[in-house]
């Protein structure tokens, strides 16, 4: 042990005596035997305790005090207290046990790890404090190791998972939380991780591990089972894990998070490689199949991988990002691992922050919408239009529907924003109806989505905005996409009969990309074709011309025609390609040859004009 540390030695204040009364022969006598039986209490108590006089040196030690440390209790007379057990270990207790030396202080106990003299250590509680009328202080020690290895012993069982035996989620964030509070150690900029021996690095990795279809075994198997699968895996993890930590030069923590969850923490990791390594590691020894008392069972998990740096890293982004990445390996595919990609990170971050406002922004009016013409091929008058929404977003700025009708669709907005489109697109028809009376009034097209179909009352809502507008029935066109539209039945198949009966032409978009099955289109209400425009593309001047796409397209027109739908082609942007479906027999086009999308104030200067170019 130490030695006790120099401090500053204070001079002891002047003591001042008063006259006390002469004790009788009788008083003396009484005091002389209890100070006996003081002694011999001392002597023979079970707690170990010193007498200690003011510099810190033992004046009496008993028996339990000699057995406590190892050895005799006369051999502690004349010893530093504080080198006995401990005092002087740090500066808070050593300026404690200091202060009831010097009498500023009543008492103070402190808990010490000490050296039995057979080499075993002990925990033990120390207490200092003054003798009552006398300059010198007890110093009791308690040992309380068999109470110390209680507590370690429920701390386990509170950390550790009982299944797998693994560290549980409660000490995997107190081991990552320390892991981040925890600075690297400097590093000269021309040694590699290798050479600096697998020190300090700053750097922090997480293999966060989903077995795929877990579910399924506890179903059909059982609970049972599936703990011992689960206990399985823990045993394949850890021995990857070991693996790995003893080639790099450091232990991995490997955790049960919960249900089929499980990560391992590698404390200063020496990049991304390493991690990707040991994710395919755990892959390989998970791909074994598992002998579990007769039953063999074969398992796979996803896996997210993390690697960065720890500075400015916190334990709740680093499980963030796992959590992300994991998701991504389950999306993918499953069965592999995904390193985390800060790029595809932020498109959806963005798109949580589109998610997360769209329905407000119908409220506060920030969509709008603009219309697409669409053009006679025969004589290049404008028919009608098309409407396209688009969102002015206050901090993404102007966003086109690809990049939230997608999002729409899957939270349910759609219904909403569906709604408030056909609206504004049903009004926007019927007032230039009522600006231009004496030209013939331009239909409008409104895309609709299936789960407008599903989620609410496609049908009423119809009636309802153009009775509320005043526009005409047949002034109305929806479209849906062909995917939507072919194989319906049910309550879609009666809703687009049900709008088809009202006069609303109920168009399919993109045909010709999805199921392209023809034998539906005899029995769908469908009034229109719209051909997507990769089959428009073909169609280029008469020598770079696509044979086979004007076949198709050929066939298309006829088999609608004669099935009375008319065709609309998209994406129509040269005049060679208008020529040759104006061939062919298309009804309408619709692209930048015409017009792009533009304001409702642009399509009512086209109306009553010169036909487009043709």
């Amino acid at each position: 042990m130490s030695g006790t540390p120099e401090g500053p030695v204070h001079p002891e204040p002047a003591e001042t005596h008063t006259a006390e009364p002469a004790l009788t022969e009788r008083d003396a006598g009484r005091r002389e035997a209890e100070l006996r039986d003081y002694r011999a209490a001392f002597r023979v108590a079970r707690l170990a305790m010193a007498l200690v006089d003011r510099d810190g040196v033992v004046v009496a030690a008993n028996d339990s005090l000699g057995a406590l440390l190892g050895t005799e209790a006369g051999a502690l007379r004349e010893q530093a207290a504080a080198d006995l057990v401990d005092l002087a270990s740090d500066g808070r207790t050593w300026h404690a046990y200091r202060e009831v030396l010097r009498g500023r202080r009543s008492r103070f106990r402190c808990t010490r790890r000490l050296k039995h003299a057979d080499g075993r250590s002990l925990w033990a509680e120390v207490t200092v404090a003054p003798v009552p009328g006398d300059r010198r202080v007890l110093l009791s020690i308690a040992d309380i190791s068999d109470r110390r290895e209680l507590q370690a012993r429920l701390r386990h069982l509170q950390m550790h998972d009982p299944v797998t035996r693994l560290p549980n989620r409660t000490l995997f964030f107190e081991r990552l939380a320390a892991a981040l509070e925890e600075p690297a150690a400097p590093r000269e900029p021309h040694e590699s991780y290798e050479s600096y021996g697998y020190g300090r690095t700053g750097r922090i990795g997480l293999c966060y591990i989903d077995l795929d279809g877990f579910k399924a075994v506890n179903d059909t198997l059982g609970h049972r089972v599936g703990d011992r699968l689960l206990a399985a895996v823990a045993g394949r993890l850890t021995e990857c894990a070991d693996s790995d930590g003893y080639t790099r030069g450091g232990g991995h923590l490997v955790a049960r998070l919960g249900g089929d969850e499980f990560a391992i923490l590698v404390e200063d990791s020496t990049g991304t490689e390493q991690l990707t390594d040991l994710a395919r590691s755990v892959l390989d020894a998970l791909q074994e199949p598992f002998d579990l008392a007769g039953q063999r069972l074969s398992v796979s998990a996803s896996i997210g991988v993390v690697e960065r740096s720890g500075r400015g890293t916190t334990a709740t982004a680093l499980m963030q990002a796992a959590d992300t990445t994991l998701y991504w390996a389950k999306a993918d595919g499953k069965a592999r691992w995904t390193l985390f990609d800060p790029e595809r990170n932020a498109h959806r971050m963005t798109r949580q922050a589109l998610s997360s406002t769209l329905r407000p922004a119908v409220e506060d009016g920030e969509f709008a919408l603009e219309y697409q013409p669409l053009v006679d091929l025969a004589d290049g008058a404008v028919r009608g239009v098309e409407a396209l929404v688009r969102w002015h977003h206050p901090q993404f700025g102007p966003l086109p529907p690809n990049r939230f009708i997608g999002i729409a669709e899957e939270d349910g907005s759609i219904v909403e924003l569906g709604r408030w489109i056909l609206r504004t697109a049903c009004r926007q028809a019927r007032q230039w109806q009522k600006d231009h009376p004496r030209e013939r009034p331009l239909f409008v097209s409104v895309n609709v989505a299936v789960r407008q179909v599903w989620d609410s009352d496609l049908v009423a809502d119809v009636a309802g905005i153009l009775a509320e507008t005043g526009l005409a029935p047949h002034l109305l066109q929806l479209e849906l996409t062909e995917s939507a539209v072919m194989g319906s039945a049910g309550r879609p198949l009666q809703a687009l009969q049900a709008l088809s009966d009202m006069g609303v032409r109920i168009a399919i978009d993109d045909f010709g990309t999805g199921y392209s099955n023809l034998a539906y289109l005899s029995r769908l209400p469908v009034s229109v074709l719209k051909l997507d425009g990769s089959f428009v593309r073909g169609f280029q001047d008469e020598e770079h011309a696509n044979a086979a796409d004007e076949l198709i397209v050929e066939a298309l027109v006829r088999l609608a025609h004669r099935l009375g739908l008319t065709v609309t082609a998209e994406c129509v942007e040269t005049a060679g390609q208008a020529s040759r479906l104006r061939r062919i027999g298309c009804d309408t086009g619709q692209g930048w040859l015409y017009s792009r999308a533009v304001t409702p104030e642009r399509i009512a200067e086209l109306i009553g004009t010169e036909p487009l170019p043709a």
